[in-house]
């Protein structure tokens, strides 16, 4: 009879799967719509007063950026308010995701629409008044950049505390990667890389052969770590395909003299601490897609003032009047394709699209390490910064029920919520 459990980690059972920056990044995006509120109102009622259609125009353009930022608004306050909310199964981390696929939408209607108004410009020339057109784009470009500074304190890029793509210096010799810092060993079986692995996942020595070298077996392999109070440990290794790793995370701090032993005999490395550097690009778990799409949307209607602001000028000072239109061409390109990326993005994880695969090899790595196999694993983002797992285990150890495994998968600290089903192979006597 199989055994089944589910946990939740750091959340407990409430299911609350809210970015760590949820509070901060509603209350910047209120403070968006707030200034372009005020800046919609002033340009209505300026616009209206002095007869100047333009500026009207620009103010009910401002609507539209203003009502794009509260879509972003109501789903943080939704999503915090609703967030112990049991009719939603796994929380409302995701309506962020659900926002920023809206937004993505939006954004494809509004690159269109520019695209539309610049051909029907490129096909019928319209006068353009100068004098008001070139203040009234530069006003915009001023509200776009404030509203960018206003939303730039957590924007898209940045994770929260989830995301540690560790950078260790190994000495002058090192080749230093984007994941990962190396040590070369030169032997008689061929060159091999070592390295301490640790994006996004607990620390592991990795052996890599180079070009032209055999891979070692895993089972003739080890490594032997010996810090500078003299304690030492051993790591055993597994075959990962392209190359081996150890079987076991390597504890903190990374200051130690490793005994690497290959077929050939053994080497000996040194591995020196230094400060860790946060890789921000290690980002498709941890992203926070709700803010990110108020920022493309502030950020793409700065890009097309800027553009227009150019256009303008060479078009009063060359007569080049073809430039307005282009620069609405160009414009409408560069919002087309953030929106794409924004739409493939949150679109992914909308349908639960595994956004981490190193995180499953991980899961998987952990517990057939152990000598047990996975029947089925599936694994998806419930929240920025946080993932959910579903994890069925064959094993013949009688006394491994679901405890066991959720105790190994807790290293993972991206990894919040576990279910796990333990079917023993081994008859119960």
């Amino acid at each position: 009879m199989s055994q089944f459990e589910d946990a939740a980690f750091g959340a407990g059972h409430d299911h609350i799967f809210l970015g760590a920056a949820h509070e901060d990044n509603e209350r910047r995006t209120w403070m968006v719509i707030a200034l372009c509120s005020a800046m919609m109102v002033a340009e209505i009622v300026g616009g209206s007063l002095f007869g100047s259609l333009a500026l009207v125009a620009d103010g009910l353009h401002m609507s539209t950026h203003a009502g794009a930022m509260l879509i972003a608004a109501l789903a943080y306050t939704y999503a915090r308010k609703h967030a112990g909310d049991t009719r939603f199964v796994f929380g409302t981390g995701k309506l962020g995701d659900l926002a920023g696929f809206t937004s993505a939408i939006v954004l494809a209607m509004i690159a269109l629409l520019i695209a539309y108004e610049a051909v029907s410009r490129f096909l019928s020339p319209v006068p353009i008044h100068f004098s008001q057109a070139i203040p009234i784009a530069v006003l915009g470009l001023l509200v776009n950049l404030a509203s960018v500074w206003l939303l730039s304190g957590d924007h898209h890029g940045h994770s929260h505390g989830h995301s540690h793509g560790h950078g260790h210096g190994h000495g002058h010799e090192d080749e230093h990667s984007h994941d990962e810092e190396v040590h070369r060993i030169f032997g008689s079986a061929g060159v091999f890389a070592l390295s301490v692995f640790e994006d996004g996942v607990p620390p592991v020595f990795r052996i890599t052969p180079e070009t032209g070298s055999s891979k070692p077996n895993a089972d003739a392999v080890s490594v032997t770590t010996i810090r500078p109070g003299g304690t030492r440990q051993t790591f055993a290794f597994a075959d990962r395909g392209g190359y081996v790793e150890s079987k076991t995370e390597i504890p903190e701090p990374h200051a130690f003299k490793a005994v690497v032993r290959l077929p050939d005999g053994e080497h000996q490395v040194e591995f020196e601490e230094h400060e860790h550097d946060h890789d921000d690009t290690q980002v498709a778990a941890n992203r926070d897609h709700n803010i990110r799409s108020a920022y493309i949307h502030v950020i793409a209607d700065a890009a097309v003032s800027v553009l227009a602001i150019i256009g303008l000028l060479l078009a009063r000072a060359f007569g080049w009047v073809w430039m307005d239109p282009l620069a609405g061409v160009i414009g409408a390109l560069v919002i087309a394709n953030w929106s794409w990326g924004l739409m493939r993005d949150t679109g992914g994880i909308l349908l639960d699209m595994n956004v981490d695969k190193r995180m499953s090899e991980s899961v998987r790595h952990v517990i057939e390490d152990n000598g047990d196999t996975v029947l089925d694993l599936h694994v998806w983002r419930v929240g920025p910064g946080h993932m959910s797992a579903i994890v069925s285990v064959a094993t013949d150890e009688a006394l491994r029920n679901p405890g066991f495994y959720r105790a190994a998968l807790k290293r993972f600290k991206g990894l919040s919520h576990v279910t796990v089903e333990v079917n023993p192979t081994r008859a119960v006597a």
